[in-house]
């Protein structure tokens, strides 16, 4: 343990050694802070563009209001903030990944977490003094929690609250608990059902308590802002790895359209059920990890750094349930490979002149990376639901 430890702090020390020579731009974190002023100042949240890059704002008004602290520290204190505190999120989320899949040691998630800090994701989150983790913790709070436990969904609620693609999460919660219901036969007594609920409120209560403090810039975002994906960034930039960015590099086009809501809708569809179903059947970890995924995919757009859910994906897939262990074993090498490459930046990019459009097959390949390994492990899911609904022993154990 004690070993384990340092050799997590000496990893993180040089992690931070690294950045600063890098010298990280921790830009998000400027726009935060910016939005808090904003905020303060009484000024309209939607219009503030900051930084040599033009930034707008982009989360709906509740995470602005989270943001206000930030104005209470110069920028050097605000930056060593966030990166002592983004690294202790790295292990928070290693360890509530760990306690998903029924790993949990001390030992294990500092060893784990002095690697996962090296992976593209977790690095571009720091580089850019993002959230991602904290939403990330604040989702797999709920999941890992005793189910009937009073709060259990508020942390899913909130985080929905401040970036809107946890809401996936809302609905695989309402799913599992009606479809669990009619199952058993009666509401009563339903935990995914209830944290559905709880879910449900506390977005409603944090999103209100917006409105009633920025009643402007709520009916801006709730009404407008929140459809123009364009002022979030270029659809086909590398660094959306979602579908729709997919999409967008293999068809030279800003706007993939028709072509994107239909994989978007398919893939949800696919994702929701084969979550459902491995929820049903108790498998809470494998339900978490797909309904994650395909809230990436189908979102618009989804930055390299959002992927930070590859931390609790690979260690599923090393170290989870024994079924199909090589091919598992095989998943995590592969999965590894890819999230601690960084193989997406050997490819032209950048918003000069837009490069992403005009990719040969083997730029676009490197730039579909996450994506190619979300899509694989949703449908393998979906494979493996349908396998294991066959088996007589499974369906006996759906029923109980």
């Amino acid at each position: 343990m004690l070993f384990a430890g340092a050799v997590c702090l000496l990893s993180f020390a040089a992690f931070w050694a690294a950045q600063r020579l890098a010298q990280v731009s921790m830009i998000d974190l400027t726009v935060y802070r910016a939005e808090g002023a904003t905020v303060l100042a009484g000024g309209d949240l939607y219009e503030m563009r900051v930084t040599a890059a033009n930034l707008p704002t982009t989360y709906p008004p509740f995470a602005a209001l989270l943001f206000t602290p930030l104005t209470l520290l110069d920028s050097g204190p605000m930056r060593t903030f966030a990166t002592a505190g983004n690294l202790a999120l790295l292990v928070a989320l290693v360890h509530l990944s760990l306690k998903l899949i029924g790993r949990d040691s001390p030992a294990v998630t500092l060893w784990v977490a002095s690697a996962a800090v090296w992976c593209e994701p977790v690095w571009t989150t720091l580089r850019y003094g993002q959230i991602n983790l904290a939403v990330a913790v604040a989702v797999l709070w709920d999941l890992t929690r005793h189910d009937r436990h009073r709060w259990a969904g508020a942390g899913i609620g909130l985080a929905t609250a401040v970036k809107l693609t946890p809401g996936l999460f809302v609905v695989f919660l309402l799913l599992t608990g009606v479809a669990k219901a009619r199952r058993a036969g009666t509401y009563r007594g339903n935990p995914w059902l209830r944290q559905g609920v709880v879910a449900v409120a506390a977005f409603s209560a944090a999103t209100l308590a917006s409105a009633a403090l920025l009643p402007r810039d709520s009916f801006s975002f709730w009404t407008r802002k929140i459809f123009e994906s364009a002022r979030v960034g270029n659809t086909e930039d590398t660094a959306n790895q979602s579908l729709g960015g997919v999409l967008a590099r293999l068809l030279h086009t800003g706007e993939p359209g028709s072509w994107w809501a239909t994989a978007a809708v398919l893939v949800a569809s696919l994702g929701l059920c084969a979550a459902v179903a491995a929820a049903l059947r108790g498998e809470r970890a494998r339900a978490t990890l797909t309904c994650a995924v395909t809230a990436l995919l189908i979102s618009p757009i989804s930055w390299s750094h959002h992927w930070v859910w590859c931390v609790p994906l690979v260690l599923f897939l090393a170290v989870g349930p024994v079924r199909n262990g090589s091919a598992r074993r095989a998943g995590a090498w592969t999965a590894g490979a890819v999230f601690f490459s960084y193989a997406l930046w050997a490819v032209p990019h950048g918003r000069q002149g837009r490069p992403e459009l005009h990719q040969d097959i083997g730029e676009f390949a490197l730039s579909a990376l996450y994506p190619a390994v979300g899509l694989a492990f949703v449908l393998a899911r979906c494979v493996l639901t349908k396998a294991s609904e066959a088996r007589p022993e499974d369906q006996a154990l759906a029923k109980e």
